[in-house]
């Protein structure tokens, strides 16, 4: 029995010697510039916003990880997501020296089998888990962002014919007299019209308010699509189940859950797949393309585009392809090419043009893509190329007439109050472009106050980062000094509710 003590205090001892310090993830944190301190409140915060509350990091803590410590989730995520923001591309948990808990691939990855029942069981699944991690109060998970070959590639068999799917036999009949599983059409039309309203609530009051409405729609509609159904019901159903996919991803995405973005993402890509709608399946891809301009991944976004635009080149109409130019605009822009960028921006022009002669009505996904939409995508590209290109002065004054005249027409469409703070905020850094600070403090005060109404961490970091770079070229400024002491007043950094 003596002899366990002593054997106890020797095991420690080793796994103490065993323990090396993290050397890459002290690579990353020395090369970001960030104190410890200030490492510890980012990680908070952003545990705050998915609602981990229970989290509370210390310099202590981070120095700990920094001497090998091996934090328990969400942090290794929480990690990756602060320095793939902070370097502008995708820093993962492995890059960083941790180890994230194993997940079966179908729980995590974006390779997912190309069949109906699976894509209905994943979607099931997938908004299962998410309504029961919002009802414990914590909206983290342990998913990982993919990007490169290993998101591209799985989705180029977007585009690869599926098996036919065998035919389901009709459900029982029951005490109603209509077949157990069978929608009428008043209930298919209502599903939709539901969906339509979803995403009106979203452009209006942001990601941060009806999220968890929508994922439960959506987990709702996976719950028909395991019952029999008619196949153009169930092709019905698909559409409807890629549309709110893809609208839960895009709240996602802009409540600053990247990963649980891209996993909605890509399953809507899959349901908009089954349903044969392929300018829905384009659009999906261009949300996805979206997300990886915001990541630093322009490359993977022009990639994305591509297979957007090849995908539905013969049978979506001018504005949705006027749309896809623009985001393809958008890559060539951050990828430093304004040859391209000009050319794509040019495209999207004229392909708008075309929209009125359009004879099929557009599907309401692609409303939103308007003249001031139109115009804010294109004012933003030549703002990218202005940065990328070290602050030019000649691309910023190609921005601002575009940007002003988006700004004009946000201003009278009450519907599109986050597109209207984005664009206040893009006219905010073109005049930060064009060293004009006191112009600039205007928008992005008027940005601050469109801001409150809605429910946008996308919004709030723009603005944010936006008078940080205000405060760092012209602090000396009284208009900027005052506009600091009000951000930290009227929009301060508070978890989103979701």
């Amino acid at each position: 029995m003596s002899g366990n003590g002593g054997s106890g205090t020797n095991a420690a001892s080793a796994t103490h010697a065993d323990k090396r310090s993290n050397e890459l993830l002290t690579s990353w944190f020395v090369r970001s510039g960030w104190s410890k301190g200030e490492l510890a409140r980012q990680v908070n915060r952003r545990a705050r916003q998915l609602g981990a509350n229970h989290i509370s990091t210390d310099t202590s803590r981070v120095r700990r990880w920094l001497d090998g410590e091996n934090p328990r989730e969400p942090i290794p995520r929480i990690l990756s997501e602060l320095f793939s923001e902070r370097f502008g591309v995708v820093v993962s948990v492995e890059d960083l020296g941790l180890r994230t808990a194993r997940q079966s691939p179908s729980a995590t990855g974006v390779d997912l089998p190309w069949t109906g029942p699976q894509t209905v069981a994943l979607l099931s699944e997938f908004s299962r888990s998410d309504l029961m991690l919002a009802r414990r109060g914590f909206l983290g998970s342990s998913l990982a962002l993919s990007a490169g070959p290993a998101l591209i590639e799985p989705m180029q068999r977007w585009l690869v014919p599926s098996p036919p799917a065998p035919r389901s036999e009709p459900g029982p009949v029951g005490g109603s007299g209509r077949a157990r599983g069978r929608l009428s059409k008043p209930e298919l039309d209502l599903l939709e019209s539901t969906t339509v309203m979803f995403r009106q609530w979203d452009a209006q009051c942001g990601g941060g308010l009806r999220r968890k409405a929508v994922v439960g729609q959506l987990h709702e509609v996976t719950d028909l699509l395991q019952e029999p159904q008619p196949e153009s019901t169930t092709r019905r159903l698909f559409k409807v189940a890629a549309e709110l996919a893809e609208l839960a991803g895009w709240m996602s995405y802009d409540i600053g859950l990247q990963p649980t973005a891209q996993k909605y993402f890509v399953l809507a890509l899959h349901a908009a797949k089954e349903a044969g709608d392929r300018p829905l399946g384009s659009y999906v891809l261009s949300s996805m393309s979206r997300q990886m301009i915001h990541l630093g991944r322009p490359d993977d976004a022009l990639e994305l585009i591509h297979l957007a635009q090849y995908g539905s080149r013969d049978c979506a109409g001018p504005r949705t392809q006027s749309m896809l130019y623009a985001m393809e605009a958008r890559a060539y822009a951050n990828m430093g090419q304004p040859g391209k960028c000009k050319r794509a921006v040019r495209m999207a022009e004229d392909t708008f043009a075309e929209a009125d002669e359009w004879d099929e009505p557009d599907p309401d996904w692609i409303r939103f893509f308007s003249e001031a939409e139109l115009y804010g995508e294109n004012s933003h590209s030549y703002r990218d190329l202005a940065y990328v290109a070290g602050r030019s002065p000649t691309y910023a004054s190609l921005a601002e007439p575009l940007m002003s005249r988006a700004v004009e027409l946000f201003a009278k469409d009450a519907e599109h109050q986050r597109s209207y703070a984005l664009n206040l905020i893009g006219m905010a850094t073109v005049h930060l472009l064009q060293r004009e600070p006191e112009r600039s403090t205007g928008f992005a005060t008027e940005a601050m106050q469109v801001a409150k109404k809605v429910r946008s961490e996308r919004v709030n970091t723009r603005i944010r980062k936006t008078i940080d770079t205000a405060a760092r070229d012209f602090g000396d400024l009284g208009e900027v000094v005052d506009l600091t002491e009000r951000l930290a007043v009227e929009l301060p950094e508070t978890a989103e509710a979701v």
